[in-house]
């Protein structure tokens, strides 16, 4: 599994980083500006993402916005969100407005921080990204 880590808070990011490289190669971008270019060069390397676990508050580019900008990038590729890159909302946002909007920008599913293990394994799960 090919994941992008898009998480500007160092805890956070290192707790993901822990977690899921157990499953595969991990890249880590610190904003949504930073996450729309990897996501970009990686296409055109031809080696996609399976996985991107995204911020919601982080500077130059929020989570919301590099959400919309990757799967319009996807979608310019000819690929549907459904057969693109699982994305998973990770973030400390708990209202109703982020988690509506997040869903409408088509994520796959939404951990709110602390990030729980044991939930985001069975978000992982449920993706078929693992077993």
């Amino acid at each position: 599994m090919r994941t992008l880590i898009v998480e500007d808070d160092l805890t956070s990011r290192l707790l993901l980083q822990t977690i899921l490289s157990r499953y595969g190669e991990c890249h880590v971008a610190i904003n949504g500006k930073e996450a729309v270019e990897a996501f970009r060069l990686s296409q055109q390397e031809g080696k996609r993402y399976d996985l991107i676990c995204m911020d919601i508050m982080m500077p130059e580019m929020d989570g919301q916005a590099a959400l919309r900008e990757i799967r319009a990038l996807e979608e310019g590729a000819g690929i549907l969100s459904s057969s693109g890159a699982k994305i998973i909302m990770v973030t400390a946002l708990d209202d109703v407005k982020n988690v509506v909007s997040s869903f409408q920008s088509l994520c796959d599913a939404y951990v709110f921080k602390p990030v729980d293990t044991t939930q985001l394994l069975n978000h992982l799960k449920s993706l078929a990204l693992v077993s």
